[in-house]
């Protein structure tokens, strides 16, 4: 397990007409979570493996790609060539976790998986020895903005426990409504990894708000029982 915590800024709150300065305003994140929508998983569009590949050149962080897209074991190609470094997709997309989790490996990138949040963790049972990341989502997919669900504590403390019992320490990422007034509870709960987008991107001084959520999270490592 972790003994810090990681920020990853998420691209879907940044101003696209000045992508390259968006990028360089978060130089001090740890990296830079680029959602990927295909409006069918999810009742929305985003982007495709053109404008992370845009994006990457311009940028000397690792991208973590969260695949919210039908059939992801179809793109896991195009987006790691395109530049991630993480590739994460839904357990509730495939029906073939292991699979797609060999072919993010086998491509060169790390595999992870996510769970929305109505999917238990017991969904991960099979599949938590095959990933180096587990991404639970705080938020329904979909939307940036939205609130977080505060029994996404109760399951981070479930997934420390089933990764206890299969004897495993992946990075564990949370996605949603994370801001400075939860993040301390979210990392004590069992999170290493923070996407944050608008408590990021809506700061005036982008800088400062990741070294805050940081900070603040980490206070949060001394706190697990």
């Amino acid at each position: 397990m972790l003994d810090d915590v990681r920020i990853a800024p998420s691209v879907l709150s940044a101003d696209f007409t000045c992508l390259g300065d968006e990028l360089a305003s978060i130089s001090n994140a740890d990296y830079v979570h680029y959602d990927v929508m295909d409006g069918h998983f999810v009742p929305n569009l985003s982007f495709g493996p053109t404008v992370l590949a845009a994006a990457k050149s311009a940028c000397d962080l690792p991208f973590d790609v969260h695949l919210m897209i039908t059939n992801p074991d179809s793109m896991v190609e195009r987006y790691i060539d395109a530049g991630a470094s993480i590739v994460s997709f839904h357990i509730e997309a495939t029906n073939h976790a292991n699979r797609v989790a060999n072919l993010i490996r086998d491509h060169g990138a790390m595999p992870a998986i996510v769970i929305n949040p109505a999917t238990p963790v017991s969904a991960l049972d099979a599949i938590i020895e095959d990933v180096d990341m587990v991404l639970v989502m705080s938020v329904n997919p979909g939307f940036g903005g939205q609130s977080f669900i505060e029994g996404t504590l109760a399951k981070l403390r479930k997934l420390r426990a089933l990764c206890a019992e299969h004897h495993v320490s992946p990075l564990v990422e949370v996605d949603g409504g994370v801001t400075t007034k939860n993040a301390e509870q979210i990392v004590a709960a069992g999170a290493n990894v923070l996407v944050a987008g608008s408590a990021v991107f809506n700061q005036p001084d982008r800088g400062r708000a990741i070294d805050d959520l940081r900070r603040i999270g980490s206070r949060g490592l001394a706190k697990r029982a």
